[in-house]
This record gives structure tokens, C-alpha cells and sequence, in this order.
């Protein structure tokens, strides 16, 4: 399947058995996160609403997913310049666990009004923190400096095979618990900013449940 991310209209070819695979190199390193459902939350909406809490995710996020399924790929042999990535939090606390992990070192490139708490829980997972100025400066033409000066490896936040293999694993996971809850899904609302966690999820229930509908939703003035 080839999905559409938000970065220039770019598109990747994610399988469903891609997906599968990153299940595996997930298994032992991500939390399987738990489906839970409120009794007042279903009698307000009139119908079931199951939750899938990814904040409770290791790095509390589903970044950590995609982020692993990337790097765990990587030789250190052979990535002797680490890993290079941007991000404002979620994604750099992914990277920058996942390659202590596997011994990389990581170069995080923030905006410098990120909050310093995201900072600094980035800097706890050893990696190193660049700031830019996201009014005058090109975070990505930074990046693209840092990985040929360091011959790193980028690891994109979203528009990655990848990256978007390893978000999919939330959608392996949610069809089987619904399945154990005895729950069919009929609507999937993903929240998306870049789109790799709604297109991963898509790809693995168009296999799994393939009435479910899958909506990718955001707050409302975010576009």
C-alpha cells in the first residue's frame, strides 16, 4: 500500500507485512498498550468508545514505535555519525531513547521555544540538543548539514517506510484487542500531524478490519 504523508505530497510504500515484521523488533522494547473503555464516556456518546492510550507508551508517546523500527535496523559498525533527527518533543525523546539503546549517539534539532522540560528529557536519553531559531532558520537544511558532517543516519518524524511501519503496529495491536473485547470497530479516529501514525494504523486494518473506517482528526484551527 502506498500512503501520503504531510511532508510535499511525498509517498511511501508501507506493506502490511512491514508492519508485521517491526511488531517483532518492537517485541520486548515498546509497552503493548492497554484498550480501555468508560462506562460514562459510552453513555455519553451512545456507543462504545475504546481508548488506546499511547501516552503510556515508553518515552509516553507512539514515537518511540517508529523511532525503534528504524534504528534497531541500523549497523552501529557502520553508523559510526549516530543519528540525526528534528522535532519538537514527542519524536526526539523516540530517537534519542532508541539509540542509547542500541549504542548510537543522537543529535536532536529543536525549536528553540520547544519547553524546557522536552528538552531536558531529551538530553536525558544522551542525546545531544541543537536549537534553532524556527522563524529565520530551516531546521532542515540544518539537519541535512549535521548528517553529511557527521555521516549520520536521518530518521524522519513521519514520512519514513519504517517509521510508518512501526506506528502501524498500533493498529496491529487495537484489532486484536477489539476482537478480544468483543468489539468491532467500526470507526478509528487517529490524531495525525504529519500523518505517519493515521497512515500506519489505516494500512494495518485495511487487512485486519476492513470495514473499519479510519478518520485522521486534529484540534480544531491546527491545520
Amino acid at each position: 500500500m502506498v500512503a501520503r504523508t504531510a511532508a510535499w505530497g511525498s509517498r511511501v510504500s508501507v506493506a502490511f507485512a512491514d508492519i508485521e515484521a517491526a511488531a517483532e523488533r518492537l517485541g520486548g522494547r515498546a509497552s503493548r498498550t492497554p484498550l480501555l473503555e468508560s462506562a460514562v464516556l459510552n453513555a455519553t456518546v451512545g456507543g462504545r468508545v475504546l481508548l488506546k492510550p499511547e501516552c503510556l507508551q515508553r518515552t509516553g508517546s507512539f514515537k518511540f514505535r517508529g523511532a525503534w523500527n528504524a534504528i534497531s535496523q541500523l549497523d552501529p559498525a557502520r553508523t559510526p555519525g549516530g543519528v540525526v533527527a528534528y522535532s519538537s518533543g514527542n519524536h526526539a525523546q523516540g530517537v534519542a531513547a532508541a539509540a542509547r539503546i542500541v549504542g548510537l549517539p543522537a543529535l536532536i534539532i529543536m525549536p528553540s521555544d520547544t519547553p524546557r522540560i522536552k528538552q531536558e528529557n531529551t538530553r536525558s536519553y544522551g542525546a545531544e540538543v541543537v536549537l534553532f531559531d524556527r522563524a529565520t532558520e530551516d531546521r532542515e537544511a540544518i539537519a541535512a548539514y549535521h548528517v553529511a558532517h557527521r555521516s549520520a543516519v536521518f530518521i524522519p518524524p513521519f514520512d519514513h517506510p519504517d517509521v510508518i511501519a512501526g506506528q502501524g503496529t498500533v493498529g496491529l495491536e487495537l484489532a486484536g484487542q477489539a476482537v478480544a473485547a468483543g468489539c468491532a470497530l467500526d470507526h478509528v479516529l487517529v490524531c495525525c500531524g504529519g500523518g505517519g501514525l493515521v497512515a500506519g494504523i489505516a494500512i494495518a486494518l485495511a487487512r485486519l478490519s476492513p470495514s473499519t473506517l479510519v478518520h485522521s482528526v486534529e484540534p480544531d484551527g491546527f491545520d
